[in-house]
């Protein structure tokens, strides 16, 4: 076994999603010490993160802020740490839904309709444009925290008001009703490779904080039942979305698909969770990797630039 020396588990952080960060990375604490690893939790909210300079490799269980949009990534580079994960700016630009989209539409990959919003919105102009439903996002948050479904018409503004108690820059975005689907990602380079595509099918009017972390009814599908010529198709594509965002690693593509059958990617994860309900390790399963595999593999390809 390759020797990793000591490795800090960074989990738990700043984040809104702090819950979900310390039980990935417990999970992934105890899967490699399982396999030999020298292996250590690092809380950097209760830690100065000058007390990473005693670790050879870190492996970052951080969601949200702090830990997925470059900051951390920044702080492990000027320390000349190696780190799981895309660089710093893959990371920020995943993080960033609004300009995720900009990349995505530049180089011609199907996104769904959107606008941005401020206080200063014509709401009822951008309910006419994007028709109902509409999805309404901060646009630097993860775990569906302070989303909403708008269906009905002049709900709009209340739903960005709930959007912007969590980011100043809020997304507004046609509704695709068709299904749900992920794509994890793993590797580097020649080696970077779509793992099967997994349908999400929440019991709960959309794939919302509950659905992905507290409920057991929420139905993941995997085959997805798309034909095999379709899914081959997007798992190129969610390659490509990833590649262009200069991601690396692992991460995971989420994608939208309407009635008739047409793709809309939506945004990109750079630190998935790990948790017993996280996509990234189901759908890991399903191509023959054991959740130990997976987060050795992931450690192995931590790195620098």
């Amino acid at each position: 076994m390759t020797d990793f020396g000591k490795v800090a588990v960074l989990l738990g952080g700043k984040s809104a999603e702090r819950e979900v960060s310390l039980n990935s990375g417990g999970r992934v604490l105890a899967a490699l010490r399982r396999q030999g690893v020298d292996a250590h939790a690092f809380d950097p909210a209760e830690r100065k993160l000058d007390e990473l300079a005693a670790f050879d490799r870190a492996f970052i269980a951080l969601h949200g802020r702090y830990g997925e949009d470059g900051t951390i990534q920044g702080a492990l580079e000027l320390m000349r740490i190696p780190y799981t994960g895309s660089g710093v700016m893959a990371s920020a630009l995943g993080m960033d839904k609004w300009r995720t989209k900009l990349l995505w539409r530049a180089v011609g990959l199907p996104i769904p309709e959107f606008v941005m919003l401020d206080a200063r919105s014509d709401f009822a102009a951008a309910e006419q444009q994007l028709g109902l439903p509409i999805f309404v996002k901060p646009d630097c948050e993860g775990s569906s925290i302070g989303i909403s479904k708008v269906k009905e018409t002049g709900q709009l503004c209340t739903a960005y008001r709930e959007a912007a108690r969590h980011d100043s820059l809020v997304l507004a975005e046609r509704g695709i009703v068709g299904g749900e689907y992920t794509v994890a990602i793993l590797g580097a380079g020649d080696s970077m490779q779509a793992l099967p595509i997994i349908k999400i099918e929440p019991a709960t009017e959309f794939y919302d904080y509950e659905a992905k972390y507290l409920r057991d009814d929420t139905a993941y599908r995997c085959p997805c039942g798309l034909s095999e010529s379709r899914e081959l198709e997007l798992r190129a594509q969610a390659l490509e979305a990833f590649s262009v965002l200069g991601c690396r690693g692992w991460g995971r593509v989420d994608f939208l698909m309407d009635e008739q059958g047409q793709a809309y990617f939506l945004e990109v994860n750079t630190s998935p969770g790990m948790t017993d309900h996280s996509l990234v390790p189901m759908a890991a399963r399903v191509a023959g990797i054991s959740y130990e595999q997976l987060v050795m593999r992931v450690l192995a390809l931590a790195t620098l630039g």
